[in-house]
């Protein structure tokens, strides 16, 4: 196959209000070479920290983002990206008041077994 042009994403169930659509990835498609992925994260969202076994790219679309690597807190804002190499300590949250909108991109690609969150 020479393209793909992604129609329908996957919307992957979570229970923390946060809004997944992959649009490559092991649920949309089958890769475990990257996942791309729109997240929308309510108002005081945040996830466990975690040290993940894969390379991710974030790009804000809206809002802001707030990302804690052991003792740095990076704010990330509208237009603004971050990059967090595979085998960091890092926590995501939304700590304001709106939405955050932004994309995600893993190599090798997003997977529950790979992300090894920390206990609550």
């Amino acid at each position: 196959m020479s393209f793909l042009h992604q129609t329908s994403p996957k919307l992957i169930p979570t229970v923390d209000g946060k809004t997944i659509e992959e649009h490559f990835g092991l649920l949309a498609g089958g890769s475990d070479q990257i996942s791309v992925a729109r997240m929308i994260a309510p108002p005081g969202w945040s996830e466990p920290a975690q040290r993940p076994e894969f390379d991710e790219y974030t790009l804000i679309i809206r809002g802001k983002k707030r990302i804690t690597l052991d003792d740095s807190v990076v704010e990330l804002s509208e237009g603004e990206s971050f990059f967090v190499s595979s085998g960091t300590r890092v926590q995501y949250s939304n700590p304001y008041t709106d939405d955050v909108e932004y994309w995600a991109v893993c190599l090798p690609a997003f997977s529950p077994d790979k992300v090894h969150r920390e206990p609550d």
